[in-house]
């Protein structure tokens, strides 16, 4: 009887605890941070030490948590540091710290212990656990917060820093994320690469020692190393197997990411805002916050990972993520710079002609006193050039109505040439040291927006095109040099320009988004070189290089794809590479489809295959847009390239199949698995996007079970007399 009253007085105390998100378990505090199918577990000792026990596949009991950390090879006495769920510097860590601070009386050591948490469900899908850590010995406060987008199984962690010391401390280092994961090995999946070689991977097995992920640039930080990488646990994963993390910071300027390999064998990382020449000072009451660390865990391989980020994107991070897109046609590769009111009158008749949404003007329409006919000059004089333009944007905006379709613009707001009028007004307004040569990137510097008058005028060239021309429809934001020279004429601490840098850019687009919240626009940077889920917030799409060679772009998009949604990838048909039209049309259609040729050079064949083309997208465009998406065959690994997006449904598909290697005799010999389908329904399957006079080689008499297409697949016959096969996917 006794023990039964024990027995069920200790489930009580469980099940209390459980529902406050918390398991007291013999002096030890268990938090459990759950999200459908994955959980991260924190562990706070007798002595408030705090870990993180455990990242992995969610138990079906909480309760079982509380066994986690005896289950694991313990070290030395150190060990309950080395797996600490925010690691401190100059105490009892020797290990890469997530924080160093000086503190007021210049000692440079910490030390985080548990103090309290709280769970609050924000709704039924979210759900914020923070972590409040205390110094027993200085007045710093540092609370842990774990975003969980449950179904999406996507986590959002970041930090916040208060100094309630009396005098003035300095962050020395302050990530967003200190992840700690068991496993017997390790492999990282990084990209690099340059302008028009975007997202090159290179997959490698961890070693020990610290491996960094990491940028100075200032701004276009991911130029040459994206800020995204993946991990796979044990063996390196596939598409379909293995286990597999995902981790971005949501940080549109300088990052690190720490992958250390303990002596333990078990793997660190670290990441947040790049600490380099950032030291902070901390006023006593000020508070740092970090900008958010995401991840999401996949236990069956890359595949799942990339849609539970993608789907989160789309419903809570990406601009408009649930709504539609414009289709264009830019003037750039048609003209360059080399335009004038009538030659874009003509460029606007063939986008009525061609049948997109819209007609976007790119670089080369402002400046007088150095007009803006190159690189060199002009930029940062946002006054239509009155030679090219003679009745001003206005002129374009109504000849857009006219023909039906909708009119936008190109900028480079954050920049200036030096041979430009803003440059001689205003000086101090720009990024250089007072004492140095000046030194070019693409012949510009970059404005310098710590300075809120700096704020204002970019602020200002958006406010006023849309104040002069209120039918505007669309912004290209370009963003082409990286910072050299840093210094500010503005602020009084060097050392806060790279953070205050990125925070004046954040509020010229909150300012932005605040007066015109729904017209889209473009994140460009010369290419991809500054794509990430913070400036996402304020921008409909990105674009993913300058390098527009569909053959290149099969590449690039496939590896974007593991991390960005196919609707914020702006992809153009433009004359790049030795491809015909077909295989560039439907490259692009992976995503948000626009045009940068010349219209009146086509053919009458290839014009009419690009009208019956958007015809198509416009079809398709909701499953490509919000539908899962499916790597069915890696142009890596294969002669066939094949991506599939398919309805939540599952009833309505569509398979986009290329020749990426052109020796002799290369095709799909074999069927392509497919994947996502509903193996119980029947499927039709017949071909798209067939080039006027071809005939397709597709039987669409067959009927197929969704079984059959997963398990034995479906060759859409490609070689090299069908270099591009679009085929579309009905359920009976």
């Amino acid at each position: 009887m006794m023990r039964t009253l024990y027995n069920m007085k200790l489930s009580i105390i469980l099940f209390s605890g459980l529902m406050l998100g918390i398991l007291q378990v013999k002096s030890q505090t268990i938090i459990p941070i759950e999200t459908k199918h994955n959980a991260i577990v924190l562990q706070a000792d007798a002595k408030a030490n705090i870990a993180m026990v455990y990242y992995g596949s969610k138990l079906a009991l909480q309760s079982d948590y509380a066994n986690i950390a005896g289950s694991y090879k313990q070290g030395s006495e150190y060990t309950g540091v080395v797996d600490a769920a925010y690691t401190a510097s100059g105490s009892r860590n020797l290990m890469e710290p997530a924080i160093t601070v000086t503190h007021a009386d210049g000692n440079n050591s910490s030390d985080l212990l548990y103090s309290s948490h709280a769970v609050k469900k924000q709704s039924d899908n979210i759900t914020v656990t923070s972590i409040v850590l205390k110094d027993p010995v200085y007045n710093l406060e540092t609370i842990l917060y774990y975003k969980t987008y449950y179904n999406e199984d996507v986590i959002e962690q970041w930090s916040e820093i208060k100094n309630n010391e009396k005098g003035n401390v300095t962050l020395q280092k302050f990530a967003s994320a200190n992840l700690y994961l068991r496993g017997k090995s390790f492999y990282l999946t990084q990209y690099h690469g340059d302008w028009a070689k975007e997202m090159q991977p290179e997959e490698s097995k961890i070693t020990h020692g610290i491996k960094t992920l990491d940028t100075k640039l200032g701004t276009r930080a991911n130029l040459f190393q994206p800020s995204v990488f993946m991990v796979s646990m044990d063996k390196p994963a596939t598409e379909t197997e293995g286990t597999v993390l995902y981790g971005t910071l949501a940080y549109s300027g300088n990052f690190r990411t720490d992958l250390e390999l303990d002596y333990l064998d078990n793997l660190r990382i670290i990441s947040g805002i790049n600490n380099y020449a950032s030291a902070y000072t901390l006023k006593p009451n000020e508070v740092f916050t970090t900008p958010a660390f995401l991840t999401t865990l996949s236990s069956s391989g890359k595949g799942t990972a990339s849609r539970n980020l993608q789907s989160w994107a789309r419903n809570y991070r990406l601009l408009d993520g649930k709504g539609t897109r414009l289709t264009l046609l830019n003037n750039w590769e048609a003209t360059y710079f080399d335009f004038d009111e009538n030659k874009l009158f003509g460029l606007i008749k063939d986008t009525k002609k061609l049948g997109v949404d819209l007609f976007l003007l790119d670089d080369g329409w402002f400046a007088n006193k150095y007009p803006r006919n190159g690189d060199v000059a002009g930029l940062g004089d946002w006054g239509e050039n009155k030679k090219k333009l003679p009745n001003g944007i206005a002129s374009l905006v109504k000849e857009a109505e006219n023909n039906e379709v909708k009119f936008g613009i190109w900028i480079e707001p954050e920049m200036v040439n030096p041979k430009s009028e803003l440059y001689e007004k205003h000086p101090d307004w720009v990024v250089k040291q007072p004492k140095r040569e000046e030194f070019y990137f693409r012949n510009q510097l970059v404005l310098d927006l710590t300075n809120p008058k700096v704020q204002d005028f970019v602020f200002g060239v958006v406010d006023d095109l849309f104040k002069q021309n209120p039918n505007l429809a669309y912004i290209k934001w370009d963003c082409n040099a990286v910072i050299y020279n840093a210094h500010s004429a503005y602020l009084k601490n060097q050392s806060h320009f790279y953070i205050e840098y990125v925070r004046g850019l954040y509020q010229v687009l909150e300012r932005i988004r605040k007066k015109y919240p729904t017209v889209p626009m473009m994140l460009c940077s010369g290419g991809g070189g500054r794509v990430d889920y913070a400036a996402l917030q304020y921008f409909t799409e990105f674009w993913p290089s300058d390098n527009t060679d569909p053959l290149e772009r099969i590449f690039m998009q496939w590896e974007y794809s593991y991390f960005y949604p196919a609707i914020s990838s702006s992809n153009h048909v433009t004359d790049w590479g030795k491809q015909p039209i077909k295989f560039r049309t439907d490259v692009a259609m992976m995503g948000k489809l626009g045009f940068d040729i010349v219209v009146s050079h086509l053919s009458p064949n290839d014009l009419k295959f690009c009208q019956e083309a958007i015809k198509t997208y416009n079809e398709f465009k909701p499953v490509i847009w919000q539908g899962d998406q499916y790597r069915l065959s890696n142009p890596r690994e294969s002669s066939v390239a094949s991506m599939l997006y398919i309805s939540e449904d599952k009833n309505t598909g569509i398979v986009f199949n290329y020749l990426v290697n052109n020796r002799y005799g290369e095709g799909s010999k074999l069927p392509i698995k497919f994947n996502g389908l509903d193996a119980s329904k029947k499927y039709k399957i017949s071909e798209v996007n067939v080039y006027p006079g071809a005939k397709s080689s597709i039987d669409t008499t067959k009927i197929y079970n969704g079984d059959f297409l997963m398990k034995i697949g479906f060759n859409p016959d490609v070689n090299q007399y069908r270099t591009s096969v679009v085929l579309k996917i009905e359920a009976l």
